[in-house]
C-alpha cells in the first residue's frame, strides 16, 4: 500500500462520488479507513450524503466540485483536497461523461466533451498528484508515493457500434494509463478496473437488467461491491502498475452486438 506517516490516515480523492458506482468507491474506502474527499459535479444534496456516510466510517470526509470539462477547476481540484486534508495519497477516477451517439451521429462537439472529461481530467489529476508527492519527497518524506485508478469498461474488450464517443474516450483513457504508469513511475502506479453491467439505468428496467447481469461465463456481471473491491486492491498492492483488472464476471470474453442498455 502506499507508504504514509503512521501519525495520519491516507488520503483518496474519489471522482463523481457523489453518486452511484463512485458512491459505492467511496464508502468502501472509507470502510477501511481511508479519508475521502468526495468529487460532484452538480449533486450537492447527493454529495453530501455521501460525505456524512463516509465520516461515519472513516472519521473524516469533505466534498469539492468541479466540472471536468472546464481545465481551470480540474487543475486546481487536487491542490484544493491536499490544502483541506494536509496530504493526497491517490486518485479514483470514477467520473464519466457517458452520452450516446454511434457512427452516423458522431461529431465533434460531443467527442470533444467526452475526451475534456473522461480522458483530460484523469490525466490532469495524475499529474498533480505527482507533482504533490514530489514535493512531499522533497520536504523530506522519504517514501512519498502513490497511486492512480482509472474506472474503465469491459465494453473496450467487447466492442459495439454504440456509444462511439465514451468508448473511444475509454479507450483513450486506458492508453493513457500505460503511459502515465512509465512516466510517473516510481512515484506514482496508475491501474485501469473495468466493470461488466454494474448498475441498471433509465434505460434498462429492473428486470431486464436481472437478465443481461447473468450473461456471463460466470452467471453474474459485477456489483458495486466487486468493483470496489477491485478498486481497493489495486490501491493497496504496490506490485501492479499499468495494467488493467477487468472486474466483469467474463463479460468481455462475449459477443454483445450492441450496448446493454439497448440490448
Amino acid at each position: 500500500m502506499p507508504s504514509t506517516p503512521p501519525s495520519r490516515s491516507r488520503t483518496v480523492l474519489v471522482t463523481g462520488a457523489a453518486r452511484r458506482l463512485g458512491r459505492a468507491i467511496a464508502l468502501h474506502l472509507a470502510g477501511a479507513g481511508w479519508q475521502v474527499a468526495v468529487h460532484y459535479r452538480s449533486s450537492i444534496e447527493d454529495a453530501i450524503e455521501t460525505v456524512a456516510a463516509c465520516a461515519e466510517l472513516a472519521g473524516a470526509s469533505a466534498h469539492f466540485d468541479a466540472d471536468f470539462e472546464d481545465e481551470a477547476a480540474v487543475r486546481a481540484l487536487l491542490p484544493r483536497v491536499a490544502a483541506h486534508f494536509g496530504a493526497v495519497d491517490a486518485v479514483v477516477n470514477s467520473a464519466s461523461l457517458f452520452e450516446h451517439d454511434e457512427a452516423p451521429s458522431f461529431g465533434y462537439a460531443l467527442a470533444e466533451r467526452h475526451l475534456r472529461s473522461n480522458v483530460g481530467a484523469p490525466v490532469l489529476l495524475a499529474q498533480a498528484l505527482h507533482e504533490h508527492l514530489q514535493q512531499r519527497a522533497g520536504a523530506g518524506e522519504a517514501d512519498a508515493s502513490g497511486a492512480v485508478v482509472n474506472l474503465l469498461d469491459q465494453k473496450l474488450w467487447n466492442q459495439n457500434p454504440d456509444f462511439v464517443s465514451y468508448t473511444l474516450s475509454k479507450a483513450a483513457l486506458e492508453a493513457a494509463g500505460t503511459m502515465l504508469a512509465l512516466a510517473l513511475a516510481p512515484r506514482v502506479r496508475v491501474v485501469g478496473v473495468a466493470p461488466g453491467l454494474t448498475l441498471t439505468s433509465h434505460m434498462l428496467s429492473e428486470e431486464r437488467f436481472a437478465q443481461l447481469h447473468t450473461l456471463s461465463p460466470l452467471g453474474r456481471s459485477s456489483t458495486p461491491e466487486d468493483v470496489a473491491g477491485a478498486v481497493r486492491f489495486a490501491l493497496d498492492n504496490r506490485s501492479i502498475t499499468g495494467t488493467t483488472l477487468l472486474v466483469d464476471g467474463g463479460q468481455h470474453l462475449m459477443r454483445f452486438p450492441r450496448d446493454f442498455s439497448l440490448m
